[in-house]
């Protein structure tokens, strides 16, 4: 009965992500608060020039589920020629991201190179402004296709064989910031997906709207209270409403909670070192179309190039 059950779930699975690869797939990244200029080129820089990366297994120990790479490098230009306090100073930022994610038949290898200015409203207060420039390439394996797949006109044809796809788009944001909270409205694929070469075998490649938000309070001099939110939408695809609560200890270690609403729930942990922070996160599915046999693991790394962990004023929270 249970492999019967494994075998149902296995189909859907394959299905539902089928049905999404014809849309353009949604990535889900559950510690979006340590990725924000992924998401908003305008929030590049935003904590200053960092290496990143992370690891997302989800729904372990089912075939073809998605696997998630990604790393990721911002330049601060103020931060490099030595402003004291760059994440206010600083005009202008660089960023290279690439994620590699790969669900079923597919694996989209997408790179992104963006650019960030800020222009200074009041003393503590930036308006950030960003874009970027983005190519994925998406690679079909025809070997790899399920029977669901092979129904499809336009999959079908592929079947025992490989086939590449690649988009080149643009990505817009921008974001009010301060160094205790930011709000954030970024676009990805502006174009809709109009610049495409090889083999088109995914039907359209919609705009999806991107809002972040952020607060976070040192509470006394060794507990710091983060809050963080983030709402995507885009048509054909079901909106996506994530929250996430933290908090730091002596700033050097955090535990948190999160949720995807009416999808997934998770914990997460994380500690700091003199300049990197390593983070951990379990998620798991409870109720709604999310609620398929096997949980998510997320590992996260993020090195500060120039700075360290350590507080400037005597109210400064180290994290989002």
């Amino acid at each position: 009965m249970k492999k019967f059950y494994y075998i149902l779930a296995t189909g859907l699975l394959m299905f539902g992500m089928n049905f999404q690869a014809k849309s353009q797939t949604r990535k889900y990244v559950s510690n979006f608060s340590h990725f924000q200029s992924y998401f908003n080129p305008g929030l590049t820089g935003y904590e200053g020039s960092a290496v990143r990366g992370f690891v997302r297994n989800q729904w372990s120990g089912i075939e073809g589920a998605p696997r998630s790479y990604f790393v990721s490098a911002e330049l601060d230009f103020g931060e490099l020629s030595g402003e004291m306090d760059p994440a206010l100073m600083g005009k202008n930022a660089l960023s290279v991201n690439m994620l590699q994610d790969t669900y079923g038949a597919f694996r989209e290898t997408e790179l992104i190179v963006s650019y960030a200015s800020r222009v200074r409203l009041t003393e503590k207060h930036n308006l950030r402004l960003g874009a970027g420039v983005s190519y994925q390439n998406i690679r079909l394996d025809g070997n790899a296709l399920t029977s669901e797949d092979l129904n499809d006109p336009t999959l079908g044809q592929y079947l025992g064989g490989f086939s590449d796809m690649q988009v080149v788009d643009f990505n817009i944001g921008l974001a009010l910031t301060h160094s205790k909270y930011y709000i954030s409205y970024g676009m990805h694929r502006v174009g809709g997906g109009a610049i495409i070469s090889g083999d088109e075998f995914i039907d359209s490649y919609p705009a999806s709207s991107i809002i972040q938000g952020g607060y976070r309070e040192a509470l006394s001099p060794n507990v710091a209270l983060i809050f963080n939110a983030y709402y995507r939408t885009q048509k054909d695809v079901n909106d996506n409403f994530e929250l996430n609560l933290k908090t730091l200890l002596m700033d050097r270690f955090w535990l948190g909670v999160g949720t995807r609403v009416n999808n997934a729930t998770n914990i997460q942990m994380g500690i700091l070192t003199k300049r990197l922070r390593i983070g951990y996160l379990f998620e798991f599915p409870v109720g709604g179309d999310y609620n398929l046999p096997g949980n998510t693991h997320e590992f996260t790394a993020v090195f500060n190039l120039f700075r360290d962990n350590t507080r400037r004023t005597e109210n400064e929270v180290l994290i989002w």
